[in-house]
């Protein structure tokens, strides 16, 4: 059995406690131990030195688009970015065409993402049956396909009564609702936030408080049934503190934080730049700062990129018609490291706790994934924090190029991603599959 050494590097598992300079040791698919083991002959040796060494990053909201848009990403080109990113699992929403609202179209997930062999991906299914609100997707079913969490993300679930029986009926299987919260009535014809920014450039608004209502709605509904729920790409101070209130009263929810909603405003759409067009829409520079605050303070459990990838001709057209979205999964290491670390505003065992370990419990694959301890799958993601390199899309492995960084400098990137105990990126090349 092959057994894989990184040395030197600074190991840090959150999970553990662990924060410290030493080696990790792989044998087979799996984690073997931490430390020295003069008894042990490598058969290939990777140097850490200087960088970091933690649990393979977790992505809990990425769009892949297949079925039904493989103009946009496949699984292939998706996982593929995954890699690039330093991110070995991702979880995918179901809003293909069609969704992934049966054992069988979450099965082909499954399979597709094994023929690719790269990063891991993980099925979402829908909480209603072709996301129409209606009636109950086959809750079981879809555990049995490979389902780790359910929501009807792109559209929020508009019934009380079916989200109330979406969140008694996953507890069976103790996996989590999670939500899109939007009031469709108040955002209808929006295409940026509702503010003084939507009022200069004459553009149609989607207030705060149409997200706001609904998590409301959806944390009153946990409440009552002791459903768990997530919170989906959390944009505004009023969904914060929401979130921070029902957890100090011990409601089983979690809060996700985006990239782009902590470090980007309204202000960005000055340009018309429909890569800055996104729903949840960037808002003002207050609720980028309680979107910190909330991380800072452990409101907002998850860091994902909401991955949303869109071909080019899609994004050009106007601006009230391009779709919202932007692409991640490439970037979320150096967005994390620029403004979270640099900043001061986390330190890396906190920002790694929710790109592994959080992310894992809310999709209940913490048995093993998101750790580094012996027995888990050697997943495994090498940082080089001092990597200093300049965005350009033309090199992404994504199919799509709606990237709202292009051309920013930035530092941080993945130097060498080990999934199931296999090197699939070493010094920014990615291995055969």
């Amino acid at each position: 059995m092959t057994i894989l050494r990184i040395t030197g590097g600074r190991i840090i598992d959150p999970a553990q406690n662990l924060d410290r300079i030493d080696d990790l040791w792989i044998q087979g698919a799996s984690i073997l131990a931490v430390g020295p083991r003069p008894d042990l002959a490598p058969h290939h040796t990777v140097d850490a030195s200087g960088k970091i060494v933690c649990p393979g990053l977790i992505d809990m909201h990425v769009h892949l688009r297949e079925p039904g848009r493989e103009e946009d990403e496949t699984i292939l080109t998706g996982a593929r970015a995954a890699i690039a990113g330093g991110v070995t699992s991702v979880a995918c929403m179901p809003n293909t065409e069609p969704p992934i609202d049966s054992q069988a179209n979450a099965e082909f997930v499954v399979l597709q993402a094994k023929r690719a062999g790269f990063a891991h991906v993980f099925p979402i299914g829908t909480i209603s049956k072709n996301r129409d609100g209606k009636e109950l997707a086959e809750i079981g079913g879809l555990v049995d396909g490979g389902a780790v969490a359910f929501t009807d993300d792109g559209s929020p679930v508009v019934s009380s009564e079916i989200m109330r029986r979406a969140l008694e009926y996953t507890l069976m299987f103790d996996k989590a609702v999670l939500s899109h919260s939007e009031d469709l009535e108040l955002t209808k014809g929006g295409v940026m936030h509702e503010g003084f920014e939507s009022l200069k450039l004459g553009l149609r608004g989607m207030p705060a408080a149409a997200e706001e209502i609904m998590v409301f709605r959806d944390i009153a509904l946990a409440e009552a049934t002791g459903g768990r729920l997530h919170i989906l790409h959390v944009s505004t101070a009023g969904s914060v503190e929401l979130i921070r209130r029902a957890k100090q009263r011990g409601v089983r929810v979690s809060g996700e934080a985006c990239t782009h909603h902590f470090c980007l405003t309204d202000t960005s759409l000055r340009t018309y730049d429909s890569n800055f067009k996104m729903a949840p829409p960037l808002r003002t520079q207050k609720d980028v700062e309680a979107i910190l605050e909330g991380l800072i303070d452990g409101t907002l459990d998850v860091i994902a990129t909401d991955h949303a990838p869109h071909s080019p001709e899609k994004k050009m057209r106007e601006f009230d018609q391009t779709p919202n979205g932007i692409i991640g999964l490439e970037t979320l290491l150096p967005i994390c490291v620029v403004e979270l670390i640099e900043k001061k505003r986390l330190d890396w065992p906190q920002l790694i706790a929710k790109l592994t370990i959080n992310p894992a419990r809310v999709l209940s694959i913490e048995k093993e994934r998101g750790s580094l301890h012996p027995g888990k799958i050697a997943d495994v993601t090498v940082i080089d924090p001092a990597a200093e390199w300049k965005i350009d899309v033309n090199q992404f492995q994504s199919k799509s190029r709606n990237c709202p960084w292009h051309g920013k400098t930035v530092r941080g990137r993945a130097s060498a991603v080990i999934v199931g105990g296999k090197i699939k990126s070493e010094n920014g090349r990615l291995a055969s599959a």
